[in-house]
């Protein structure tokens, strides 16, 4: 009986709350543009190995989730990445925007000064001593305007595992 309750409780919680989940407010395309020029100045910053650029695109109390775990707050993130790029040059980094068969980034949604979207991703990289390499994945974030100025609010990403042979 208790558990047919519980059951029947959460079933409706999520009858509640899928619809709200669901009324997103679509960016109109001036904000599409402006998540566009925030994708590239990723791409950017990331062909350019520049940790100082590239954290500069985050909010002060951003936070990134990588495989390797969460990295909290912009000066954290801005030595992740400088960490990493003394160990790894990247090349080729960029998000699927100029590609006709991709809708990404992908605008899920907005309420006007905050956006999140998702889209695939593809870089090159070499760790040193090593062989380039080839990679691509899945990314979401939430971007929100600083000083009228959009940044990342989270950003998490994904490595897609090479198909096997």
């Amino acid at each position: 009986m208790k558990i047919s309750l519980v059951v029947a409780l959460i079933g409706l919680a999520i009858g509640i709350a899928l619809p709200s989940f669901a009324e997103t407010n679509t960016p109109d395309p001036q904000q599409r543009e402006q998540l566009l020029a925030l994708a590239k100045k990723f791409e950017e910053a990331w062909n350019n190995n520049d940790a100082e650029a590239l954290a500069a695109l985050f909010t002060k109390d951003a936070v990134l989730i990588e495989e390797s775990g969460p990295v909290y707050g912009r000066e954290a993130i801005k030595k992740h990445y400088a960490d990493l790029f003394q160990n790894v040059h990247f090349s080729n980094n960029h998000t699927m925007y100029n590609d006709p068969n991709s809708n990404s980034p992908h605008a899920i949604g907005t309420d006007g000064n905050m956006m999140w979207e998702n889209g695939e991703w593809s870089v090159t990289w070499q760790a040193k001593g090593g062989e380039p390499v080839q990679g691509k994945g899945f990314h979401a974030s939430i971007a929100v305007r600083e000083d009228g100025v959009w940044k990342k609010r989270m950003v998490m990403v994904n490595v897609t595992p090479a198909p096997a042979k």
